[in-house]
């Protein structure tokens, strides 16, 4: 069993890791490389997961409602319920990035 401090440590260089593959991405100007990157990086399943909370969060922005997506998209209410708890939050990063796009 890891001791606290081992799962602290484990959590900060975590955190450090994402944020520096959030920087590198930052720094790419290529969307067909980012496309290739995530398709190398991620499984077939984590990309269809991602795309799949991408559209929920567009869609929820645009108004339409948690129960149409969940059967549009064939989602669980809880992974809708969790985007819409997201877009609510103040200074949501999710809702300026998804306002940017849909606006």
């Amino acid at each position: 069993m890891e001791s606290v401090t081992s799962v602290s440590f484990h959590r900060i260089k975590t955190m450090d890791k994402l944020e520096e593959i959030a920087r590198r991405l930052a720094e790419i100007d290529d969307p067909e490389l980012m496309e290739r990157f995530f398709r190398e990086i991620l499984t077939p399943k984590e990309v269809r997961d991602l795309s799949s909370r991408w559209e929920l969060v567009k869609l929820l922005e645009e108004g339409v409602s948690q129960r149409r997506i969940a059967k549009d998209l064939h989602l669980s209410l809880c992974k809708i319920t969790r985007g819409s708890r997201e877009l609510k939050k103040r200074n949501s990063a999710l809702k300026k990035i998804i306002r940017e796009f849909i606006d």
